[in-house]
């Protein structure tokens, strides 16, 4: 008998990849996938029932869940209401960071398992937070409008007005999980003194590549400081108005993380008054940014449209990621990335 599996996709991760990868993944089992497309990135995720990041919308899920004992998704919605309409679903995928488009605790008083893909995009956005750190230390921001509006600006060679080398400088790191480790060597093979903050990281790990130290140093010393936290009561807000001040003056910063860890406003004042030198965003307070953000022409600033986990090669590593996940569910094998293992506990105590 063939395996129910839906397979939820949209424009980054379409649905014949995720299916592709499912039958890769369960070898020989026999599979009855179903396909269904959601419109992000063409039109923007947000809240979906309870859950706040998720593109589509309930009644959709209900409909093509009806019957269905795996979903694999990167933005599907999966709600209290969702759960109760769908009472064959047993696993649930999303192929994100975390299982932010899941209700977990609705999903494990319905017995359905969620797992979801870490690391899916740690060299992506590693690439683009140096690409924003680099462009950013350099002007290339203001240097690029400047010059396709026909303005040629000798200006910028003057003393003033130049960039900083990588080569020599410190650069802090707040933060030093799978992205924050790839960016601190790079740059330490650049010729930087890499400092992190992170009260969660083993030493040994930084061993060669970085020197641990607390925030209040790391914001001190470093010319160039750039967000890799998650967002959590006490990392939300940690960028503010006093910790931009204590920088050195002409500082560089970078946030390709999450928009809730930095306050914009203070980083506009301070790209005004020369606190910040320039700075690199691909992640705000509200996305997309309003049209009449200070962001827009604020002076220094190079903007990406939230991007920086955005490639070929991440669609493709988090399909194999959730699809690896449906290959072990179907050969009994413990999961790997399971969000809520008291699931697989209680199955498990129950067939005993």
């Amino acid at each position: 008998m063939s395996t129910p599996v839906l397979a939820a996709g949209n424009h980054f991760i379409r649905p014949s990849l995720f299916a592709e990868a499912v039958r890769t993944a369960a070898g020989d089992a026999p599979l009855d996938i179903r396909e269904l497309q959601f419109p992000w990135p063409h039109t923007p995720f947000g809240p979906v029932g309870e859950v706040i990041e998720a593109s589509g919308s309930e009644d959709e899920m209900i409909e093509a869940l009806q019957g269905v004992e795996i979903c694999v998704t990167e933005h599907g919605p999966l709600t209290e209401r969702i759960l109760a309409h769908c009472p064959d679903l047993k696993l649930f995928c999303t192929s994100r960071g975390g299982p932010v488009n899941a209700n977990l605790h609705a999903a494990t008083r319905h017995g359905v398992a969620v797992c979801n893909a870490p690391g899916r995009n740690a060299t992506a956005t590693a690439e683009h937070t140096l690409t924003l750190l680099l462009a950013a230390a350099r002007g290339v921001g203001d240097t690029h409008t400047d010059l396709r509006r026909g303005t040629w600006r000798g200006d910028y060679y003057d003393y003033d007005n130049c960039g900083i080398e990588i080569d020599g400088a410190t650069v802090g790191l707040i933060g030093f999980g799978a992205i924050g480790s790839r960016v601190a060597k790079v740059l330490t093979a650049m010729g930087a003194h890499v400092l992190v903050h992170d009260p969660y990281v083993r030493p040994e790990a930084l061993a060669g590549i970085a020197e641990q130290v607390t925030l209040d140093d790391l914001l001190r010393r470093s010319r160039i400081v750039s967000l890799h936290a998650r967002v959590t009561d006490e990392t939300k807000g940690m960028i503010g108005r006093a910790q931009i001040a204590a920088m050195p003056r002409g500082s560089v910063l970078v946030n390709c993380a999450r928009g809730a860890l930095l306050d914009y406003d203070a980083a506009c004042d301070a790209l005004e008054s020369g606190q910040l030198a320039g700075a690199g965003f691909d992640v705000f307070p509200e996305e997309p940014l309003p049209a009449g953000s200070r962001l827009l022409t604020v002076p220094g600033v190079v903007l990406t449209p939230h991007i920086a986990g955005g490639s070929q090669e991440v669609a493709h590593k988090a399909a194999r990621i959730v699809a690896e996940e449906v290959g072990r569910y179907l050969r009994g094998e413990p999961l790997t990335h399971c969000a809520n293992p008291e699931v697989l506990d209680r199955r498990t105590a129950t067939a005993d």
